[in-house]
């Protein structure tokens, strides 16, 4: 069975004094292959949680997450990450930054050089192979990022916030990007922004999360990622339907942001 199941996940952080955070409860969803998800909600939500358990970083305390019909007991090269910054290896160059997945795997220096040279052409550094990775701008150091996890062959490709810390301009060069490498690959992408228009532009599926415990509040099916692929994505930001969309899920994660902190009001 080709895709992501996750089957009634629930986690729960148990504390030092006895007491327990659940940070999410009951979550399911199902991705097919090569499906664009974003993911958004308000902080505390269990995001980042729900991220960590796709990656196999964390085992969840109840249900369980099956990719291609086995369950995810760890992590594994079939499912990549980029972080929100590229956490690079700092003493290699962009080159071997990128090689170093094919180099653990045994790949000779030819077959790693054509899959680097390929995936660097893409994210448009082909003239920055050599550079050291200090060299490079945020933008750039994200394109490596981006290229080093292609460059596993992975099926899911897990975005954890990857262009919060780019300015505005370097971030909408970026999510043309994503939007490209989703098309190309036909890779499954999940990423998590605190952004209502990034989710909405790089989404073609989106969920909205409800905090404590962290769960799918709303499912949207969106259009807007499959008209920015070969449009100019502040088109598609004025495009039928994408401003309603928008207002809509901002007055809903600010509805809960309010509830949130009148508990904490109510606690103090």
């Amino acid at each position: 069975m080709s895709g992501l199941d996750i089957k009634s996940v629930s986690m729960r952080f148990d504390l030092p004094n006895g007491s327990s955070v659940q940070a999410l409860k009951d979550v399911s969803l199902n991705l097919q292959a090569g499906e664009l998800l974003s993911v958004l909600g308000p902080s505390g939500c269990g995001k980042t949680t729900l991220l960590n358990i796709l990656a196999g970083f964390l085992a969840p305390t109840e249900g369980e997450v099956e990719l291609n019909g086995h369950v995810v007991t760890g992590p594994d090269a079939e499912r990549g990450m980029v972080f929100q910054k590229g956490a690079l290896f700092e003493w290699m160059n962009v080159r071997d930054n990128v090689e170093f997945g094919p180099r653990m795997k045994g790949m000779s220096r030819a077959e790693r050089e054509k899959i680097s040279d390929h995936l660097l052409e893409i994210v448009g550094l082909q003239d920055f192979k050599e550079k050291a990775v200090y060299e490079l701008s945020g933008g750039m150091q994200q394109r490596v990022a981006l290229a080093r996890c292609l460059a596993n062959e992975p099926d899911v490709i897990l975005m954890d916030e990857p262009l919060g810390a780019l300015d505005a301009l370097t971030r909408e060069k970026m999510q043309g990007l994503v939007l490209k490498l989703w098309k190309e690959t036909g890779k499954t992408i999940i990423l998590i922004t605190h952004s209502v228009e990034e989710a909405l532009l790089l989404g073609e599926r989106l969920i909205v999360m409800a905090p404590r415990p962290g769960r799918i509040h709303r499912e949207y099916n969106l259009p807007f990622a499959e008209r920015g692929v070969n449009a100019d994505l502040r088109d598609v930001k004025k495009s039928e339907g994408f401003a309603e969309t928008r207002d809509e899920i901002l007055s809903m994660i600010w509805e809960m942001e309010e509830e949130i902190m009148g508990r904490t009001e109510q606690v103090a």
